[in-house]
C-alpha cells in the first residue's frame, strides 16, 4: 500500500475514539448512579452513540473518495476451517493469558489508579448487588448486544482492517503499534494496558499474517461473548 499515515495520524486515529468515548463515560455515569443503574451501563452507552459512531462515520467519510471495498483491507479469502480454528485458538488464548494476568490488573488498578471512584471499576461484581433486577437485567442486554457484537465488528473494520495496513514500517513493528495504541484506547479500563497488549498480540498476528480481518473479528465476538456471559451469570445469581 502506498497511502501509509504518518505516527502522528495513526496515534490520533488510533486513541481519539476512546478518549471521546470516556468522556463520556465520565459525564453519564453520575446520571446513571443517580437513577439506579451501573455506572459501567454509562461506558455501554458511550459505546454505542460517541465511539462506534466516531470510528465507523470516519470510515464511511473515507469511503466517499473511493469505496467501503477499497478501504478495508486484510479481507483474503481463507479455508473455512481456518474461520473456527484460529478463532477458537485466539479465544482459548486471551482467556488462558488474561485469567493468568488478572491479578496484575488489580495490583496495577489499586497501585496506581486507586484515586479514581468505586465504579470506574468495573470488574468488582460486588458492587452489582446495589442495584435491582430489572436495572441490571436492562444492562446485560445492552451489553450483549453492544459489547458482544456491535463495537467488536466496528472495531475490527476500524483498527485492524483500515488503521494496520496504514501503519508505516515493518509489519512486526506494525501489529506491536496496532495492538498497543488499541489496548490504549481503552481508557475506560487503563489496568488492563499492559495485560490486554499480551494477550491480544497473537490475535494481530493473525490477522497480519492471513491477511484476513475476519479471524479476530470473529474471535473479538466469541470472546466479549463469552466473558460478558460468564461474568453476568454470576452477577445475576447472587
Amino acid at each position: 500500500m502506498n497511502n501509509k499515515h504518518s505516527i502522528s495520524k495513526s496515534i490520533v486515529l488510533h486513541l481519539l475514539p476512546g478518549a471521546v468515548g470516556t468522556l463520556a463515560y465520565v459525564l453519564l455515569a453520575p446520571l446513571f448512579l443517580q437513577n439506579g443503574y451501573p455506572a459501567i451501563l454509562a461506558i455501554l452507552v458511550a459505546a454505542g452513540v460517541v465511539i462506534a459512531p466516531l470510528e465507523l462515520g470516519y470510515l464511511f467519510v473515507q469511503a466517499k473518495q473511493s469505496s467501503f471495498n477499497e478501504i478495508i483491507q486484510y479481507r483474503e479469502p481463507l479455508p473455512r476451517w481456518q474461520y473456527v480454528l484460529i478463532p477458537l485458538g485466539l479465544v482459548v488464548w486471551g482467556f488462558l493469558a488474561s485469567g493468568a494476568l488478572s491479578m496484575l490488573d488489580v495490583v496495577i488498578a489499586r497501585q496506581l489508579f486507586g484515586w479514581l471512584p468505586d465504579w470506574f471499576f468495573v470488574f468488582d461484581v460486588e458492587q452489582f448487588s446495589a442495584f435491582s433486577r430489572e436495572a441490571l437485567l436492562a444492562t446485560f442486554w445492552i451489553g450483549l448486544l453492544v459489547n458482544g457484537f456491535f463495537l467488536p465488528i466496528i472495531e475490527e473494520f476500524y483498527f485492524r482492517g483500515y488503521l494496520l495496513p496504514r501503519l508505516p514500517g515493518p509489519r512486526n513493528w506494525s501489529v506491536t503499534l496496532n495492538i498497543s495504541l488499541f489496548s490504549l484506547y481503552h481508557f475506560w479500563t487503563p489496568w488492563q494496558l499492559i495485560s490486554r497488549i499480551i494477550w491480544l498480540l497473537p490475535w494481530g498476528f493473525a490477522v497480519e499474517r492471513k491477511k484476513n480481518i475476519y479471524l479476530m473479528m470473529i474471535a473479538h465476538v466469541a470472546g466479549n461473548t463469552i466473558g460478558w456471559l460468564l461474568t453476568w451469570a454470576l452477577i445475576l445469581t447472587k
